[in-house]
């Protein structure tokens, strides 16, 4: 994750000579229950708003980079690849903040628009290669087969990007290994990439290090959040607070948004605050300034407030909602969403741009939804809420009796109306480290498995009422989630796929971290098949094929390690199925074989038959017809024996098409014989059309054209009594084309003629 929020150092709009934004007014002071008032909060400054402050040399150095002639470009012709910028340093040094910026001022020499992927996950590993491509081709519209291989994905991405001119941001980039693969063949395309160290491998890459602020901007960045009251008053000791920081931004924002939470402490007293914190003799010393502005900002929480904070870590894809917070830490959703906005005030977060980057109707998503500007994710980290939570006027009003300074009585009044409406953040990628340590520090793993178990339970919850806003509105999923809680509904269809889209990187993450946790398999089970038919409810199989695709390969370890033959087979089937459609014939066989060892070894007959008929499928699909006859024999038989008519007519038909192929005339006739004769025994006139015209079909090119010709017409008096117009068009070009081949041309015509006219009718 990235350091954006925290980094480079941000003046607020009045310091930069801009109108400031207005934020809501502060609400009254909520009564403790001890009796003592709570305090009004000063409201703090939003991370990551105003002017961008200090970092002029590093982005003049930076533009003049890319003026600067390459080492493949000294002979004057353009190099064959993208020119590479990398911004290097200590996570918290503003790395982010600074390559946005830069962005910023390049984006207009860049039409196709800036491209943007993380390449550490939140927990702090490498995020995978081939899911980034994905990423990638998806918001530049190019798609790609479910399962593709890496490689294939991101030659895709290469190609895709080939002919445009994009900036491509690479944020958090642990190494060249997975910078290399995304680089693409396109000289007018520029990537900028912040990582911690060099790029080695990678030619040609133009670094640009980062150290501290110097004292000015550091000053500057201490007073946007603090307030220049007091920095004005103290100067000298500012500077020794931006010197203790190290002048990294994210330190000087948590320790100005600390000062600014405490309107009766002076710079001095922040100073020694951050001084008095104990460090790790082992920590290296670049790393203990960002060490002691967290802790100093994570110790003066309220207990509740700081256990949340360590929680938040355990949020899948690092996003965090109200919802995911009241989960993990079990309280109200209302309280949750408060806590999180004053999070936000304090730096710990950071508004999520995910839903910013959704081409949706945000202004209208529920039909009972306020008017647009009521609630907005800035509106709610502006200006904390006045409460005890981070303005005490001592260390005791940081410790109340409960949660009332976090849930105060008009918290309701603030609500949004629906669960889509929750803004979500996320926790700085130079935090997280430091809040997992605290977690395992604090929490029992007991506890820490509880917190997990409730925010999975709520996960399948918030899918299940998603999905049912896909159907229609007297249905009876529809009907029963009315009696959810107001949090839990969604106000309408459109409110909950944009809730979908924005959440689905942390659905997806959420179940693969449930299955690699190995703990939590039943819950598990559950989120996965109630994210496989939300997707699928809201976006259809063509659309979720790449994410079912991830689900499945999911269930499929899980059945494994639990030893669940059923889940197992099924898995295995719907993977074959998506290898199948990708081309992937030879992977799908192997997957079918799985999955019909699977099934016999519980004697499912279902999942038995479907195996059967599958590999069926992929041997026609690679035009082995001997072989596909076979299996599709061996379904046939199961069917039969089972009593299933209609698939029997169905198996029938696939005969007889591989066996015409194989050239095995006499067989595919009986087959296809075989095939009227049950579905005239079943009553559908139709079907027993269709399958008397393929009959006709197979006896013409066996040689037989009086016996097509006769077959053919009592096809086409099958097709009038069954009504269907469609497949008598198709029979009477069929029967031009055999009377042309007899001799007959005048008859052809008339039957051709009333094909085509048919025809015109039909597509009218």
């Amino acid at each position: 994750m990235t350091d954006q929020a925290v980094g480079g150092g941000h003046l607020p709009p009045e310091v930069a000579g801009a109108p400031a934004t207005t934020a809501p007014g502060p609400r009254a002071a909520a009564p403790r229950r001890d009796g003592a008032v709570a305090r009004p909060a000063v409201p703090a400054a939003v991370p990551g708003a105003g002017a961008f402050a200090g970092r002029r040399r590093e982005l003049k150095a930076l533009h003049a980079d890319i003026a600067r002639a390459g080492l493949d470009t000294l002979s004057g012709r353009k190099g064959a690849r993208s020119r590479v910028l990398l911004i290097a340093g200590r996570p918290g040094s503003g790395r982010t903040a600074l390559a946005e910026e830069l962005l910023r001022e390049l984006a207009a020499d860049h039409p196709d628009g800036v491209l943007r992927a993380g390449l550490t996950g939140p927990a702090g590993e490498p995020a995978d290669t081939g899911a980034t491509a994905r990423e990638l081709l998806s918001a530049l519209g190019a798609g790609a087969p479910p399962g593709a291989p890496e490689d294939e994905l991101t030659e895709r991405l290469r190609e895709a990007l080939a002919d445009r001119r994009a900036l491509l941001f690479l944020d958090d980039a642990p190494g060249a290994d997975q910078v290399e693969p995304l680089l693409p063949d396109a000289p007018d395309c520029l990537v900028v990439v912040v990582s911690q160290g060099p790029l080695t491998g990678i030619t040609d890459v133009r670094p640009c290090a980062l150290g501290g602020l110097d004292g000015v901007a550091g000053v500057a960045v201490l007073s946007r959040y603090a307030g220049p009251t007091r920095i004005t008053v103290d100067p000298r000791t500012a500077d020794s607070v931006v010197e203790e920081c190290g002048g990294q931004p994210a330190a000087l924002v948590l320790a100005g948004t600390w000062l600014a939470a405490r309107p009766m402490s002076s710079v001095a007293d922040l100073y020694q605050a951050l001084h008095a914190v104990p460090v790790p003799p082992d920590l290296p010393t670049g790393a203990r300034p960002l060490f002691r502005a967290f802790r100093l900002t994570h110790d003066a929480l309220p207990p509740s407030a700081a256990r949340m904070l360590r929680l938040l870590t355990l949020a899948p894809g690092g996003l965090v909602d109200a919802h995911t917070a009241s989960a993990l830490a079990g309280c109200s959703v209302a309280a949750a969403d408060t806590t999180l906005g004053e999070f936000a005030a304090l730096g710990l977060l950071r508004p999520s741009t995910t839903e910013d980057a959704e081409n949706t109707e945000d202004t209208d998503l529920t039909e009972d939804a306020e008017p647009p500007g009521a609630r907005t994710p800035d509106a709610a980290i502006g200006s904390p809420p006045d409460t005890t939570a981070f303005c005490p006027p001592d260390a005791a009003a940081f410790s109340p009796p409960d949660a009332t300074a976090f849930s105060p009585p008009d918290a309701a009044a603030f609500s949004p109306p629906d669960a889509a409406l929750y803004p979500p953040y996320r926790l700085p990628g130079c935090l997280a480290p430091l809040a997992r340590e605290l977690l395992v520090e604090h929490e029992r793993p007991a506890e820490v498995q509880l917190a997990r178990a409730r925010m999975l339970e709520r996960t399948v919850r918030l899918l299940q009422s998603c999905r049912a806003m896909a159907e229609p509105a007297d249905s009876p999923a529809r009907q029963r989630t009315a009696g959810l809680p107001r949090a839990l509904r969604f106000g309408s269809r459109a409110a909950a796929a944009h809730w979908l889209r924005s959440r689905r990187g942390a659905l997806l993450d959420a179940a693969r971290i449930a299955v690699a946790d190995g703990e939590l398999d039943t819950l598990d089970r559950r989120l996965m098949a109630a994210l496989t038919r939300t997707l699928l409810a809201h976006q259809g199989a063509e659309a979720a094929a790449p994410d079912l695709y991830t689900l499945h390969g999911l269930v499929l370890r899980v059945a494994e390690r639990r030893e669940l033959p059923r889940e197992r087979a099924a898995a295995l089937l719907n993977l074959g199925d998506l290898d199948g459609q990708a081309g992937r014939t030879e992977q799908a066989l192997t997957r079918y074989r799985g999955a019909l060892e699977a099934a016999r070894s519980v004697k499912d007959p279902v999942a038995t038959g479907r195996a059967l008929e599958s590999l069926g499928g992929a041997y026609t699909e690679l035009g082995d017809w001997q072989r596909a006859a076979d299996w599709y024999g061996r379904a046939l038989e199961l069917r039969l024996a089972r009593g299933e008519g209609g698939d029997a007519a169905r198996l029938h038909g696939r005969i007889g098409g591989a066996l015409a192929c194989a050239g095995r005339w006499d067989e595919a006739l009986r087959a296809w014989r075989a095939a009227a004769g049950t579905h005239r025994r079943l009553g559908e006139t139709a079907g027993q059309a269709r399958a008397t015209g393929e009959l006709a079909r197979v006896q013409e090119y066996a040689g037989r054209p009086e016996d097509a010709l006769r077959t053919a017409l009592e096809a086409l008096d099958m097709a009038r009594k069954a009504g269907d117009e469609r497949l008598e068009a198709a029979l009477q070009l069929r029967i031009a084309e055999t009377l042309d081949r007899l001799g007959d041309p005048a008859a052809a015509r008339l039957h051709r003629a009333a094909g085509e006219r048919l025809l015109g009718d039909y597509e009218e």
